[in-house]
């Protein structure tokens, strides 16, 4: 795949398939996307050009996805190990508590590596980090290890 910065637009994004078919994705700016598929016999004639909204582009990258995608799954690897974003509820019993206190390392093998709280991103914190309402904590672990720490922060 390659990338192509289309200034004042966004970016695009062609792929050459292995039965030789080239498909493109421009990225606007204003979060649409193009998707064209171009002619097997003249591959630089676009053949079909469809223009998607931001959430219907959503609802396409779903379906392209693995049946066991999540939303919130930002990569899984070879190696087993996912890195999810998992939220905060402001009702949750973890608002306001230290991250030490979910023991979410030594219950479920799970790291939280990150938090995301408005605008900031907190890298690596440590146990006495005071969580909030609203929070995103990255977690990376097994799919299993990342469920269960899923499982401890939904406490309400």
């Amino acid at each position: 795949m390659s990338t192509t910065p289309l200034p004042g637009i966004g970016v695009q994004y062609d792929l050459t398939t292995r039965e030789r078919r080239h498909l493109s994705v421009i990225a606007h700016r204003d979060g649409t996307r193009t998707v064209n598929v171009y002619r097997s016999d003249d591959p630089d004639a676009c053949a079909h050009s469809l223009h998607l909204t931001g959430p219907e582009s959503a609802s396409l990258i779903d379906a392209l996805m693995p049946a066991h995608h999540s939303p919130n799954v930002l990569h899984t690897t070879d190696l087993g190990l996912v890195a999810e974003r998992i939220e905060v509820s402001v009702q949750s019993y973890w608002n306001g508590r230290v991250l030490g206190e979910t023991r979410i390392r030594t219950e479920t093998g799970a790291s939280i590596v990150a938090v995301l709280r408005r605008a900031e991103a907190i890298p690596s914190p440590t146990p006495d980090f005071r969580l909030a309402g609203g929070d995103t904590l990255i977690v990376i672990g097994t799919r299993e290890g990342v469920a269960a720490a899923a499982a401890i922060l939904g406490r309400d």
